[in-house]
């Protein structure tokens, strides 16, 4: 199990410490580094800061968002970024939800999320092999377009890249979180990206996850932290988890309320949504159970991280890639794992 750096995306304004721990990552042998993006900062922006500032470590978006641009827009970003770098571009990508694709994006949410995802992949493989024209009749992603609203006299014209993509076979990895989305992933893409992943209730997405491919990766995110007080470490994760089970998405389509619930947390789950969306956003967070929480993450003094460390590497996990937040965190993680 190889070890990551998820920095996530930025606040009210850019994290200074967040290249430091880059580099310190790098230096420590971690494999990958992940920037990610919502309704602020974007994701290649910090990390073509990060990749002009190492020289080993790969690059990931976990994730970007499908939303943001076209699918040849995103193929541009991740081809060019993937030659200044040297071939280190991993491309994480993500649906959303309703309440952000339409809410900040101002497009429409897919009526059919796995059909758009489907599409937007194949038109990023299309334009990473630059066999030909990118070409789809898509019912989301058309090329070239022909939708009513367009020129009208179909002078579109099908196109390859100008620049030949360094790699055709750069990782496509998916943010995915429903069972068919999660199987579908398996089939399209290069690796997924859970949201949450609870090493002792891998049984929750068994039968998304048969026939895997050779050399599939399964990346999910975990807050990790060395200290004596686990109950004050899982705080983060806490808060965490209440904005991400209250806030991100509507009280009748929560796609991680959703997935909480499908972990055995049903009850709490609506409860924090409950909360949250009357605004009882600090009671919000002290609802979520600090098991769950806990079980998602690695928190506490080392010799209890290496005990739980041990279940993460017995499972299918291939990359674990941590929010830690300070060096020495990322020092004890890269020490256990060898």
């Amino acid at each position: 199990m190889r070890l990551g750096l998820a920095l996530g995306y930025w606040g009210r304004g850019p994290n200074p410490g967040h290249l430091d721990l880059a580099t310190a990552a790098e230096n420590l042998g971690y494999h990958s580094v992940w920037t990610a993006e919502a309704w602020g900062s974007d994701a290649f922006t910090p990390l073509t800061w990060i990749a002009a500032h190492t020289s080993r470590i790969r690059l990931g978006t976990a994730i970007a968002q499908m939303a943001a641009r076209t699918p040849t827009a995103t193929a541009m970003h991740a081809l060019t970024l993937d030659h200044l770098s040297g071939g280190r571009m991993m491309l994480g990508l993500g649906l959303s939800g309703p309440q952000v694709v339409e809410g900040w994006y101002g497009r429409p949410f897919p009526s059919s999320p796995l059909t758009a995802t489907r599409e937007y992949v194949d038109v990023i493989r299309q334009v990473l092999r630059r066999e030909g024209p990118v070409a789809l009749d898509g019912r989301f992603h058309s090329h070239p377009y022909r939708g009513d609203d367009g020129s009208g006299i179909g002078i579109g014209k099908p196109l390859k890249p100008i620049t030949h993509p360094l790699r055709a076979d750069l990782p496509v990895l998916l943010g995915a979180e429903g069972p068919k989305n999660i199987a579908q992933t398996t089939r399209i893409a290069d690796g997924w990206l859970p949201l949450y992943w609870s090493p002792t209730r891998t049984d929750v997405y068994r039968a998304s996850l048969t026939d895997l491919p050779e050399g599939f990766m399964i990346a999910p995110m975990a807050r990790a932290k060395v200290c004596d007080d686990v109950a004050e470490g899982l705080l983060p994760v806490k808060a965490m988890l209440g904005f991400y089970i209250g806030g991100m998405g509507h009280a009748a389509r929560n796609f991680h309320a959703d997935l909480m619930a499908r972990m055995g947390y049903e009850e709490e789950a609506r409860r924090i949504q409950e909360l949250f969306l009357a605004g009882r956003k600090e009671e919000a967070v002290l609802a979520v159970p600090d098991a769950f929480a806990d079980e998602i993450s690695l928190i506490g003094p080392r010799e209890r991280i290496a005990e739980r460390l041990e279940l993460w590497r017995k499972g299918p996990v291939t990359d674990l890639l941590l929010t830690a937040p300070d060096p020495h965190t990322l020092r004890v993680l890269a020490e256990l794992n060898n």
